[in-house]
């Protein structure tokens, strides 16, 4: 089978990776829970994530995708449905159903490290205990179970012994969660929860492996193979790039190369090779720092020239951009930063900080779609008001709140 290289160009790449995202293509998804299932199912995941100065990340990556996406469909989804499950992916995860068995020799794995092992034969009561109760009384939540060791609640590191049953059970796929409450899970037996649909059939090593190769390159459209490595499923180096020689032998995949960019081997399935261009107009989005389109910042840097890195856990006098920083895709380029916080109890967003990168010129042809999506973002926050900061490059505060002031109103109509 041949293998020579597809080229493509850096526009062309872009828009391939783009549409496989699930932007530009709403329309061709149906409304509602449906649209908002497909789209995980074909973004392999939705990472969750604890920081709350605005909506969680996983609801900021579907609404980005899913005009009309509402936080009770993805609760549905997860606790009524059953199209979703929550596990380990990119890191914290809502995946799609369908995919569960290929999760299966990882739980069949767990605890995999020697620490894990030993904490495991070391609390075996606790783990017996915790699956008893819930066996008796139903889901349950880390909060309903007492510590017994007689020591106080610590950091993140120092569970009570029953969180840490909880979380290994559920690595171990013998509980499910149920649902979230308050954002806390609630845990079940996975043999209550896991619908009769599921295939439970257990994958070959071989299987695991080319399912992880196509389920990054369906959601990236080319990538290279740290960045399918890095997707979900981080398989042995070695054992990736032996997967990825033989799926191109036998005509699964194709090498790919990008005009200008020798130094980078990428790869593609070739039914998902659709250059055509974007056509997503001035649409504009805000993206969480957790959304797979930005997740692997080598790839943003490479495919976007966008250079970005999460500012959260730096100390505030040496951030440069901000806490929280949302970037802004306009059209098919990246074309600046917002950091947001919401005062819900206040009903405004605050844009603690507006940059536009250097080669934006900040007309209105961007400022008019932006101010639609700052409006939108607030709304779907909670938010009836703005109010902005910093706006670099300076002297387009007063253009950005007229703009987002008339977008507001216009909604509340």
């Amino acid at each position: 089978m041949s293998t020579s290289a597809i080229s493509l160009s850096i526009d062309e790449a872009r828009c391939l990776a783009l549409r496989r995202q699930g932007f530009g293509d709403e329309d061709l998804l149906p409304e509602g829970k449906e649209g908002v299932a497909r789209t995980i199912e074909r973004l392999g995941y939705v990472q969750i994530d604890t920081i709350s100065v605005v909506a969680r990340a996983h609801h900021q990556t579907l609404r980005a995708r899913r005009p009309d996406y509402d936080p009770s469909m993805l609760h549905d989804l997860l606790a009524v449905d059953r199209r979703v499950f929550e596990y380990w992916g990119h890191a914290a995860s809502y995946l799609p159903i369908s995919d569960y068995r290929f999760y299966m020799p990882q739980m069949r794995r767990s605890p995999s490290s020697d620490r894990g092992k030993q904490w495991v034969e070391e609390n075996r009561g606790v783990m017996d205990h915790v699956l008893r109760r819930i066996e008796q009384e139903g889901p349950l939540a880390s909060k309903d179970f007492a510590r017994t060791d007689g020591r106080k609640g610590g950091t993140w590191w120092d569970w009570k012994p029953a969180k840490m049953a909880l979380e290994l059970l559920l690595t171990q796929g013998r509980l499910m969660v149920a649902e979230r409450r308050n954002f806390q899970r609630l845990y079940d037996l996975t043999e209550r929860l896991l619908p009769g649909h599921a295939d439970t059939q257990v994958p070959t090593d071989a299987e695991v492996r080319r399912f992880f190769v196509r389920r990054a390159l369906n959601a990236y459209g080319v990538a290279t193979a740290k960045e399918i490595r890095e997707h979900i499923g981080r398989m042995d180096l070695q054992a990736l790039r032996t997967t990825i020689d033989e799926m191109q032998e036998e005509g699964d995949i194709r090498p790919v190369t990008v005009k200008g960019r020798s130094d980078l081997v990428l790869f593609a399935e070739p039914r998902t090779l659709e250059t055509e261009p974007f056509g997503d107009g001035r649409r504009c989005r805000l993206l969480c720092p957790f959304d797979n389109l930005i997740i692997l910042r080598d790839r943003a840097q490479w495919l976007f020239d966008f250079e970005y890195t999460l500012e959260c856990y730096v100390p505030a006098k040496k951030r440069v951009w901000g806490y929280f920083v949302f970037p802004i895709l306009l059209g098919e380029r990246l074309i600046g930063r917002l950091d947001p916080k919401a005062d819900r109890k206040a009903k405004t967003l605050h844009v603690r900080s507006l940059a536009f990168e250097p080669w934006v010129t900040p007309g209105d042809d961007v400022l008019e779609p932006l101010a639609e999506e700052i409006a939108r973002f607030a709304r779907f926050n909670g938010c009836s008001s703005v109010a902005f900061d910093t706006i670099r490059p300076a002297g387009h505060k007063r253009a950005v709140k007229r703009l987002v002031g008339a977008a507001l109103r216009d909604a509340a109509r």
